[in-house]
């Protein structure tokens, strides 16, 4: 196995972080391919030589087609602790994402609720409350123009099923790729121009502030971002 050891963005005693690669799963679904997880858990058993079992508990997640940071604790004290801090909002968690359409303006919070149909996978916003919908909160960043396409940075405060992607098609800028959610186009991967840039929290046992970031993907539509004018804000 090529553990490809330059896809950990942090390693400590207590977590991990990785790179996630659009179109990988974090966890397993009925598909059969290999996990986020599972990488991690090979990764950490030949690292560390590693007999039976490895312990890798998820703490958060992204969509298939979404790129950038995950998070994943190595043992159960800081799996509780993370868990705690994600519940009570001390993750902060930054993503990148590129649209055809700017933003409504140059920045903003979109406050609202998320609704999500299962039977089409697929989630809603609404300015309104409704039925069964859950509070949703994010502020946006209009980064940087370029090539008709925009750079949007997402602060986002609450975790809802495609918060992002809802989001972003209700304010009239849908993700690139993403046709679930409005776009005109996809990707030949199936990937969406979504990425979590960036994790920043408190070490859940030593308590020291960390800030983790992922670059961004090679190829397709980043690549058009690597110009000079922006290289600033990377």
């Amino acid at each position: 196995m090529d553990i490809q050891a330059g896809r950990i963005l942090y390693e400590d005693n207590h977590i991990i972080a990785v790179n996630k690669l659009p179109g990988e799963i974090v966890q397993s679904d009925s598909y059969g391919d290999e996990s986020l997880v599972e990488w991690t858990k090979k990764y950490l058993k030949i690292r560390y030589n590693k007999p039976g079992n490895v312990f890798c508990g998820v703490v958060h997640r992204l969509d298939r087609p979404v790129s950038g940071v995950v998070l994943f604790a190595r043992t159960s004290k800081a799996l509780t602790r993370l868990n705690g801090m994600l519940r009570d909002r001390k993750i902060r968690k930054i993503y990148w994402l590129i649209t055809r359409q700017a933003p409504p303006s140059a920045e903003g919070i979109a406050e609202g609720y998320i609704w999500r149909k299962t039977s089409l996978n697929k989630s809603f916003f609404s300015p309104e409350p409704l039925p069964g919908a859950l509070p949703a909160r994010l502020t946006y960043r209009h980064l940087h123009a370029f090539r008709h396409h925009n750079l949007v940075e997402v602060d986002l405060h609450t975790g809802r099923h495609h918060q992002i992607r809802a989001t972003m098609e209700y304010l009239g800028c849908p993700i690139a790729g993403d046709v679930k959610y409005g776009d005109e186009k996809g990707f030949k991967d199936r990937s969406i121009a979504l990425h979590a840039r960036m994790v920043q929290f408190q070490h859940p046992v030593s308590g020291s502030p960390l800030i983790i970031k992922a670059p961004l993907p090679t190829g397709g539509i980043w690549e058009k971002l690597k110009v000079p004018e922006i290289a600033k804000i990377f």
